[in-house]
């Protein structure tokens, strides 16, 4: 008997076979990261609400409050510093910037208060323990020594608020933060500026001491590992979570003396 030829095309099919397997697990590669990736809830909407106190307002993220406590605690210590550089100022420029410090955040304080009271929070009544030791710091120090490290620590304390400033006023959903972020951020550029213009401000220091997070250094002084001013400083108070006694205030001032003017326009075409 004769063998049986074989079956012409099995290896054909066969051939076909694995190639069609291959691209269907390949194909199933690359769309079961995507069904994964859209299957998974989105986090950002949970943490919003969870983090948010519901005023009438707007919702207060944990952020807002976060930045209402720490305007309160810029005052509680850079009011005294404004009102010492006046007398130990040893320059017009430096008592001239304490004047600007008192009338600010005297002004910023009252706004504070009232913002506290209508939404409920609990503010701090005094610096943290960090402030306190700046305010020692300047206390020891005298003449062109104290000018310098006024000058210093001041600037890079409100250097570092005003990026919180500006994260506050872009992300809020409370219209009376943001109209505390406006006020704040207005009268921050302005001790920028008058900070400045006492000629004592060492930009190459500010600037390393601003990448590194670290306390302001005058020429000679040792460093530290703390930052000055607001945002995130060790030792600081938090913010109350939940609503606090109400007290009434009056009406917030305007602040006395004249703040920066806006940047003007470019002329067109420019």
């Amino acid at each position: 008997m004769r063998p049986r030829p074989p079956i012409q095309g099995r290896g054909i099919f066969s051939g076909t076979g694995l190639i069609i397997t291959g691209l269907a697990a390949t194909l199933a590669a690359l769309i079961f990261p995507v069904w994964t990736y859209s299957g998974q809830p989105t986090a950002g909407p949970d943490v919003l609400k969870a983090e948010a106190v519901a005023t009438q307002y707007g919702p207060l993220s944990a952020l807002d409050q976060e930045f209402i406590t720490k305007v309160r605690l810029a005052g509680l210590w850079e009011l005294p510093a404004g009102q010492q550089a006046q007398t130990k100022g040893t320059t017009e420029a430096v008592r001239t910037a304490g004047r600007h410090l008192v009338e600010g955040h005297a002004f910023l304080d009252q706004r504070v208060r009232t913002v506290a009271s209508q939404l409920g929070l609990t503010l701090p009544d005094e610096p943290n323990e960090q402030q306190k030791g700046w305010l020692a710091e300047l206390d020891a120090a005298q003449g062109v020594e104290y000018d310098r490290a006024f000058a210093n620590i001041l600037r890079l304390a409100h250097g570092r608020v005003f990026s919180l400033v500006a994260q506050v006023r872009a992300g809020t959903r409370n219209s009376l933060v943001r109209e505390l972020a406006d006020d704040a951020n207005t009268t921050v550029l302005d001790h920028i500026k008058i900070l400045e213009a006492t000629g004592y401000v060492d930009f190459d220091a500010l600037a390393l001491d601003l990448a590194a997070g670290s306390t302001p250094t005058t020429p000679g002084s040792p460093g530290s590992t703390n930052s000055p001013g607001l945002p995130g400083s060790p030792g600081s108070s938090t913010a109350s979570t939940g609503p606090g006694p109400v007290v009434p205030l009056t009406a917030s001032p305007s602040p006395t003396y004249t703040l920066p003017p806006a940047a003007a326009s470019p002329p067109p075409g420019s």
